[in-house]
């Protein structure tokens, strides 16, 4: 057991988190875990009242290491520093492990290149700041300490990192618009998220770019929330599905367009150790890029995608 004396009253959760220089997560979890006691009786209520002169001790948890699958691939990395690193995430490949999950995940990658963040909490984070579906390519930050993560996620909260997302749509959209509709688990299949009166609040903004002889259009869209499968939902409620996806009503064969032809683009943070603001842009996968340059005229195609000029074609919000 680790035991500091209290120098002045307070909250037990924020004289710790000030203690130990992490967040009030992480300590709240610690808490009631029962690993925090008070003059040596367990506290397990995170408000408990704590006097000045107040004996604290506390105990960290062992993190649980995950069994790492055989990883032969290797990813992208766009850009890496020694507290973040952006990569371009494939097709196919699963960000986070889960019990359905048998095949090497993103994290399984991070562990092998050594990247792993051991925390109070006892779990053990690899600084997924936010994930992407399998299926869905593009611009990915991972966090390599835990001020990082906590750093990152705060700027997903208030909106200063964000990404920009490039799609291939089976059908024009009339015209530039916002979905504001709440997403949830779709009641009759479980694999389906869907908008639901009671769902979690989503937001998302499309631009046109530009329309093919076959009708099918690139798009572009940039997320105000980050809700599983957010842009494919709001997509089919006008209408409008993304090539390659037959969970939510493309109707293609599997053999013409393999997966969704959906990717993060561009990327933008604030570095959280210099404070420089920065952009960082994911290179499209050869099956994307192989469509538009079949389907649609280069030049154009690369004078929309510009990365310097894609985020001032969502001033219409």
């Amino acid at each position: 057991m680790n035991q500091f004396t209290a120098t002045a009253s307070g909250r037990l959760d924020k004289i710790l988190a000030k203690q130990l220089d992490v967040s009030r997560n992480q300590i709240e979890k610690l808490i009631k875990d029962g690993l925090v006691s008070v003059n040596s009786k367990t506290i397990t209520k995170t408000s408990f009242k704590v006097e000045e002169d107040d004996e604290i001790a506390y105990a960290f948890k062992e993190a649980e290491k995950r069994e790492v699958a055989p990883v032969d691939f290797d990813v992208e990395v766009i850009y890496e520093d020694e507290y973040l690193l952006v990569v371009n995430k494939p097709a196919g490949l699963v960000v986070h492990p889960a019990p359905s999950v048998k095949e090497p995940t993103l994290v399984d990658w991070l562990i092998q290149k050594g990247i792993s963040l051991s925390t109070i909490s006892g779990e053990e984070r690899y600084g997924i700041v936010h994930r992407i579906d399998k299926e869905t390519t593009g611009a990915l930050v991972v966090a390599k300490n835990n001020k990082v993560h906590e750093a990152l996620s705060l700027q997903l909260q208030d909106k200063s990192m964000g990404r920009y997302y490039l799609a291939l749509i089976d059908h024009p959209l009339k015209e530039n618009t916002v979905v504001d509709k709440p997403i949830g688990r779709n009641p009759k299949n479980r694999l389906k998220m869907d908008v639901v009166p009671n769902g979690r609040n989503a937001k998302t903004a499309f631009v046109k770019l530009l329309t093919s002889q076959h009708n099918v259009e690139l798009i572009a869209a940039k997320l105000f929330t980050g809700r599983t499968h957010q842009i494919r939902v709001h997509l089919n409620t006008l209408g409008r599905h993304i090539l390659g996806d037959d969970l939510y009503g493309f109707k293609s064969k599997r053999d013409k367009i393999s997966r969704v032809n959906l990717h993060a683009y561009l990327l933008y943070l604030v570095h959280p150790v210099s404070g420089e603001r920065m952009e960082f842009v994911a290179p499209l996968f050869d099956d994307m890029k192989m469509y538009l340059s079949k389907n649609f005229d280069q030049g154009e195609v690369d004078e929309k995608i510009d990365p310097r000029t894609l985020g001032d074609l969502f001033n219409y919000l």
